[in-house]
């Protein structure tokens, strides 16, 4: 089942009423007009693949308050129900639930318009119909040229009629170590430990799409290569969260920044949670071996939003410099978010898992690991399903059981945690201290088209600000590309209209981002549905860096030339264009900044985005706060004693937060870890 076509409603949700649907389709039409019935199937099918069934009921319980007058009436919005107020009354109606007191309105007004706006501009359209949006705004997808040396993967298929034993519904693999998931520190691991002459299976919860059939449009990228089709957010819906889900991971569609750690993050991982060696030598060289794996090197150009980030930077006379990148001869197509049809990305699917697999390790996509096996104090395999990411009903699904004397955990900090607590492992700290990069978001209109979605994705970034100081974190600013959904879903909404022309200039905005340390922390748990529920709160200095990092960007966006700046969130915060008076812009931009430093980033109003997911098992020295030691064994209690032959390979392990994005530090301690896991098997 996938969400890139459009769905027939009865096909799709059977359960929901014909009622529902036109209030869906009436919420559509208010907030982005036209398409509005296509959308509303769309945004149906989505939900039922992917969000919890207790949020899809909230959801549509709230569609049936709205058809009720008296429910209506107390709201505010008189005695009549939602489909039968005019345009304008609904779109005054759904603005006050943006601002609301209430924190479950702000939290169904923004669900429903991030998917609704998502949906609006993301959707190609129909065969011979193409998305109208995409011509007002100017968007002409650059697809990328097709590889000519793909890469070398081919997924095992499953007993019958392919490897393994068949038993019943159950396929049975032998392996010396099982990896689950597949990426950047299963890749490295499943690449280290191939090398090192064992017998490797990797299993991917996600699908394998090789190069030539990577997406050539936003819809089906989100549907087909992210965590949950793109819905992935806290509980609140406060925080929108981009993962991947294929194979590959994070590695197949991320945006190829590579910055290590800072010296002071590496610093106070070995002094205060033990990692002996990351801070010196060892980290030296674990970094320095992945960049050269990657073939990091810095951006070749510089896009319009880069070079103006460059420009606001020496303007300021602050720090910036062109991002250092995982790319070989790129073609700048724009296409990264999407997977790499040009084979350039330096993923995990040309990288880590491709050397993986010519070293002999075995990969299997489509399976979900439910639990690892134990017997006694040590692992004896894990069990899994067999047709997850085709969303086969658990009744139809075939079962697999891989028996292996090591397992590496390497899920990603959203779901390794999950895999231990349904293995029936219980430290306290599993699921929790999760660490997310809450991003703000400042955009800045310039006189001349910027077209954030061509070229290269990052080329630049400031550090000026990655050093904390009392009272805030440090992050770094980044740029912000973005194809018309994601564009559509993080720009504000303050009606249809004003959204509609502030997407018909999205072609000249630059928007900038800020990958924030975290000053507050969230955790996970498991529905009754079985899905992962994640729940963060900002803490106060995780506010102060917010608002620190909104003001810094606006300074560097108006220095660059920014006609207007705005800061997203409901409602933004807007600076000019007006006819100023002598002084009149510099007091206007003075005013602007204090309303930055105040910004309102309760749940559901300022706009945070996340990226990077962090923490959710955590090595380190105090067996009471850390799941795993500072090798990566996962411990069986709160004690030094650890499950034998259980390892974790991911961003779950963190101690904190790093502040800047964290792939190649990923894959830095997923070498640490490959080392213990050799020197145990």
């Amino acid at each position: 089942m996938t969400i890139a076509s459009t769905p027939s409603p009865q096909a799709q949700a059977p359960t929901w009423s014909t009622a529902e649907l036109a209030t869906l389709a009436a919420m559509a039409e208010t907030f982005v007009r036209g398409a509005a019935t296509r959308r509303a199937n769309l945004a149906v099918a989505a939900l039922e693949l992917a969000a919890d069934p207790e949020q899809v009921a909230q959801l549509r319980m709230v569609l049936r308050l709205l058809e009720r007058p008296i429910v209506n009436r107390v709201l505010g919005a008189g005695f009549r129900r939602f489909r039968d107020l005019s345009p304008a009354a609904r779109e005054r109606y759904v603005l006050t639930w943006s601002t609301s007191r209430f924190a479950q309105r702000r939290s169904a007004y923004q669900a429903l318009r991030k998917l609704l706006c998502f949906l609006a501009y993301a959707d190609p359209g129909e065969a011979g119909a193409p998305n109208p949006h995409w011509a007002r705004i100017g968007y002409r997808p650059d697809v990328a040229p097709l590889t000519s040396q793909p890469t070398p993967i081919r997924p095992l298929v499953l007993a019958p009629g392919g490897v393994g034993t068949a038993g019943g519904s159950t396929t049975t693999l032998e392996a010396d170590v099982v990896v689950v998931g597949s990426g950047a520190g299963a890749g490295v691991v499943a690449r280290e430990l191939a090398a090192a002459g064992r017998a490797v299976i990797v299993l991917e919860a996600g699908p394998f799409v090789p190069e030539p059939e990577m997406p050539t449009h936003e819809l089906a990228a989100f549907d087909r290569l992210y965590l949950d089709h793109g819905l992935t957010s806290t509980w609140d819906g406060s925080i929108s969260i981009l993962a991947g889900a294929g194979v590959g991971g994070g590695t197949t569609i991320n945006w190829m920044t590579c910055i290590a750690a800072p010296p002071e993050i590496r610093v106070e991982w070995a002094r205060d949670h033990g990692l002996a060696g990351f801070d010196g030598s060892e980290g030296d060289a674990d970094y320095a071996a992945i960049k050269g794996e990657l073939g990091v090197t810095p951006a070749p150009v510089l896009p319009p939003k880069d070079a103006a980030l460059m420009a606001g930077a020496r303007a300021l006379g602050i720090e910036a410099a062109p991002t250092e990148r995982n790319a070989a001869s790129c073609t700048g197509c724009g296409s990264c978010p999407f997977g790499c049809r040009a084979g350039t990305k330096r993923s995990g699917l040309q990288a880590h898992l491709a050397d993986a697999t010519l070293r002999g390790a075995r990969l299997v996509a489509d399976v979900r690991v439910d639990r690892v096996l134990l017997e006694g104090d040590r692992v004896a395999g894990v069990e899994a399903t067999i047709g997850w990411a085709a969303g086969d009903q658990p009744a139809s699904s075939r079962r697999l059981t891989v028996h292996a004397r090591q397992v590496v955990i390497a899920a990603g900090a959203l779901r390794s945690p999950a895999v231990l607590v349904r293995s029936g492992l219980g430290h306290p700290a599993i699921g929790r201290n999760l660490r997310l990069h809450p991003v703000p978001l400042i955009a800045g209109r310039f006189n001349e088209p910027v077209e954030m979605w061509s070229g290269v994705m990052q080329a630049a970034r400031s550090t000026e600000y990655s050093s904390g100081e009392p009272g805030r974190n440090g992050y770094v600013i980044e740029s912000a590309p973005g194809h018309p959904g994601l564009i559509a879903l993080a720009f504000s909404w303050e009606g249809a209209d004003a959204h509609a022309a502030m997407m018909e200039r999205v072609r000249s905005f630059v928007p900038l981002i800020a990958i924030v340390r975290d000053g507050g922390e969230g955790r996970l748990r498991l529905t009754r549905a079985g899905s992962v529920r994640i729940d963060y709160a900002l803490d106060a200095t995780g506010t102060a860096t917010l608002r620190h990092a909104l003001v810094r960007m606006a300074r560097l966006a108006r220095a660059a030339g920014a006609r207007e700046v705005v800061a997203m969130g409901a409602p933004p915060a807007w600076h000019g264009p007006q006819a100023f008076g002598p002084g009149g812009e510099e007091r206007a931009f003075a005013a602007f900044e204090e309303r930055l430093a105040s910004f309102d980033f309760r749940p559901n109003r300022g706009t945070i985005f996340s990226a990077h997911q962090m923490g959710t098992v955590r090595m380190g020295s105090n067996p009471r706060i850390h799941a795993c030691d500072p090798a990566g064994r996962v411990r069986s209690g709160t004690s030094d004693r650890v499950v034998g032959g259980l390892y974790v390979a991911d961003a779950s392990l963190f101690p904190t937060a790093i502040g800047a994005n964290p792939m190649l530090t990923v894959m830095a301690l997923a070498r640490r870890v490959a080392r213990t896991v050799v020197s145990e098997g």
